[in-house]
């Protein structure tokens, strides 16, 4: 049995005999080395100025020492979920610095590659050390969450009270990225606490059956992946060597649980929490719909029909009240009932967007689905539709018509039509982060526009007329530039050809391109006059942008058959 090691204690001395991980070219790497590793990022970080540092990391390794090195710095450490700029745009004014796998222009910290081995370190203060992480958004704007070391340390004791025993000897893989607090529990400090080797993060799953059949493994996952789990794999090859599956970071559909059950030899422990809580309670599918049973050390109460939790994973030891509706069940479990906060008014009206989305899921043509409320000078309900049969990048405009008045119309015996959905969108594939989660803002960009409403003042056979209003809110005009929006070339000629074809007998193949010109930018608020020609005997058609600013782009476009 290995040895537990406090989370303040992980690297300050190092164990010849324990292994840490597997490094992402297939590598053990030891204790001594992982332990040298952190000396060279707590060098770095003790030089760098300021106190508040941001970390990315896409290898698992990499990111634990760096975290470890940044501690033991006595800096207070921010998780961003990604690196993508718009990320990096909000953490800068935040932070003195970033470390890791970023753009060359934020001059990422690196690690001292000449460091002492018998350099000494003094356990980590659990009091004061601090880890910033923000909510997935998966409500609204992302959040920053503070998480002082005390509450990780409990975190991790109380996971390993619960499921430690059942886990001795098992390897970590994990399809969820240690950028968030559930993959970083799960995938960096239990393990790292309790001696297991952390296996590199596997996104595809064949790799991941391979992997897994080698080894006494456990795997960390989200209901994102659980529910897409290729029947056609060579799963019985894992021949129970699968230790435990855990889900968390959104609710398990009790079809993809089972589902995994059968398919994975072992039923999902689903864990419940959040960034702001910390775990409170978790359920295994070993039976449909079971009850939720709180962690170790988690207190709960109902007030006013919603759940509230005390625990060492809170910031104090007050009582914190969710927004979990929740009804008791015996022997200290409950069950969860749906957010209280997913209850808006629209038009005056109470409307349960649970309620929207279990409805609809009882559709036999609907897969999956999200409702969400979208601002404006009159809020509207909205609804995101993964159809059953999948297929919807294929249908037309009628076909989608016609699903959202048949869905419309499932919904009219318990809701009037203010409290429908007024904009339905069809798409094969919820959109979902590295974190698994569909985020609000995520579902309310696929209500954007991706073109420009036409007010057509011409629709010949040779020639079109037609007006394009530029409203601020086009997805076109995304990251180009932020500093100021302008329209992409590369945009004017798609909307162009598109236009064409509305109108236009053209071949359906791109040829090329004659006498191409971007002369003026266009930005939003602008109003552009398109005209369209059309010259059959050439296969060529010729387009012109223009705006009371002058002419923005023109050019010719070559077609030929198939």
């Amino acid at each position: 049995m290995a040895e537990w090691i406090a989370l303040s204690q992980l690297a300050l001395q190092p164990r010849p005999d324990r292994k840490v991980g597997i490094a992402a070219d297939g590598t053990p790497v030891s204790h001594p080395q992982f332990r040298q590793q952190v000396l060279g990022w707590q060098q770095a970080f003790a030089r760098a100025p300021g106190q508040d540092w941001a970390l990315y990391f896409d290898d698992t390794l990499t990111f634990a020492t760096a975290l470890l090195g940044a501690w033991h710095a006595g800096k207070r450490v921010f998780l961003g979920g990604d690196n993508l700029p718009a990320t990096l745009d909000a953490l800068r004014p935040q932070v003195q610095g970033f470390a890791g796998d970023l753009p060359a222009s934020e001059a990422p910290l690196q690690a001292d590659a000449v460091v002492a081995a018998d350099r000494v370190l003094q356990p980590l203060d659990e009091a004061q050390l601090e880890l910033v992480v923000f909510t997935s958004g998966s409500t609204g704007a992302p959040s920053a969450i503070g998480k002082r070391l005390r509450q990780l340390t409990a975190e991790v004791d109380a996971l390993q009270a619960a499921f430690g025993a059942q886990l001795e000897g098992a390897q970590v893989h994990g399809t969820v990225s240690h950028q968030h607090i559930y993959g970083l529990l799960f995938r960096v400090l239990w393990p790292l606490a309790a001696g297991r080797v952390i296996q590199p993060r596997r996104f595809f799953h064949e790799d991941l059956v391979t992997a897994l059949a080698q080894h006494d493994a456990v795997l960390v996952a989200t209901p994102a992946h659980l529910k897409r789990l290729p029947e056609q794999l060579d799963w019985p090859s894992l021949g129970g060597r699968l230790r435990a599956v855990f889900s968390s970071g959104g609710p398990l559909p009790g079809e993809a649980a089972l589902q995994a059950r059968t398919l994975l030899g072992v039923a999902p422990t689903e864990v419940f929490g959040s960034s702001e809580t910390g775990g409170i309670a978790w359920r295994q599918w070993s039976a449909e719909q079971p009850q939720w049973h709180p962690l170790p050390g988690v207190e709960w109460t109902i007030q006013e029909g919603a759940l509230a939790v005390r625990s060492p994973h809170l910031a104090d030891a007050d009582w914190w009240q969710t927004q979990d509706r929740v009804q008791a069940d015996a022997n200290n479990s409950f069950r969860l009932l749906g957010r209280a906060d997913r209850i808006v008014k629209i038009e005056e009206r109470r409307v349960s967007l649970d309620a929207l989305e279990q409805q609809l899921r009882a559709h036999p043509d609907v897969h999956d689905v999200r409702v969400l409320v979208l601002p404006g000078v009159r809020e509207q309900l909205a609804a995101v539709v993964v159809p059953h049969p999948s297929g919807a990048a294929q249908w037309t405009d009628a076909q989608r018509r016609q699903q959202a008045q048949r869905l419309s119309a499932h919904l009219a015996s318990s809701h009037d039509a203010v409290t429908r959905p007024r904009r339905w969108r069809f798409i094969d594939e919820l959109p979902y982060n590295a974190q698994g989660k569909t985020t609000a803002a995520a579902l309310a960009a696929l209500f954007r526009p991706l073109m420009p409403v036409a007010q057509w003042q011409q629709r010949e056979p040779l020639a079109a007329h037609l007006l394009l209003p530029l409203e601020p809110d086009l997805i076109a005009f995304d990251g180009h530039f932020p500093q100021a929006k302008i329209l992409p070339g590369v945009v004017q000629l798609d909307w162009a050809i598109h236009f064409g074809r509305e109108v236009f007998a053209m071949p359906p193949r791109f040829a090329r391109m004659d006498a191409l010109k971007f002369q003026h930018v266009a930005r939003p608020g602008d109003v552009l006059q398109l005209t369209l020609g059309w010259d059959a005997e050439k296969s060529m058609m010729s387009f012109r942008y223009v705006s009371d600013h002058g002419v923005h782009a023109s050019g010719r476009v070559v077609f030929a058959d198939a």
